[in-house]
Parts: C-alpha cells; sequence; structure tokens
C-alpha cells in the first residue's frame, strides 16, 4: 500500500492545480469515480468473490490510487481545466 501513497500524492498535487485553477466539479468526478466507483467494487471483489481478505482490499487502495494519479495526469495534460473562469 506505501507504493500506491507516491500515486496518491501525485494525484492530489493534480486534483488541487484542478481546484485551485476554479475547475471543482472536474476533481469532484475523478473523486466519485476512483474512489466510489471504482474502488469499493474492487476492494468487494478481491476480498470476497477471490477471497483474498484484507490483502485485496489493501490491493484495492493501491490499485485506486494509482488509477486516481493516472486519470488526473490525463485529464491534467488534456488541458480543458484552463478554460475555467474564477
Amino acid at each position: 500500500m506505501s507504493l500506491g501513497l507516491l500515486f496518491y500524492a501525485y494525484a492530489m498535487v493534480m486534483s488541487q492545480a484542478f481546484n485551485g485553477a476554479g475547475a471543482v466539479w472536474t476533481a469532484t468526478f475523478i473523486n466519485l469515480f476512483c474512489f466510489w466507483l471504482w474502488e469499493l467494487p474492487v476492494a468487494y471483489l478481491l476480498a470476497h468473490l477471490l477471497s483474498c481478505g484484507p490483502r485485496g482490499v489493501f490491493a484495492a487502495i493501491t490499485i485506486s490510487f494509482s488509477t486516481y494519479a493516472v486519470v488526473s495526469a490525463a485529464v491534467f495534460k488534456r488541458g480543458r481545466w484552463k478554460l475555467k473562469k474564477v
């Protein structure tokens, strides 16, 4: 899970860049997707359906943090967040 925290730190910087630029809904939707619509089902799948238990939950957290970083970087690189007026 500690490896996932590196991804999480990178994603938080990207997320706060969106918030600072006034594109708060961009950061909100990315968080909603990565943590509620992705992390929870993956954690359930790994922990219960694949019988990984707590290790599956921790793996899901790492997967979610990695996804959060990749999605945030892709949205940041696209650059549409720069068009928001503050």
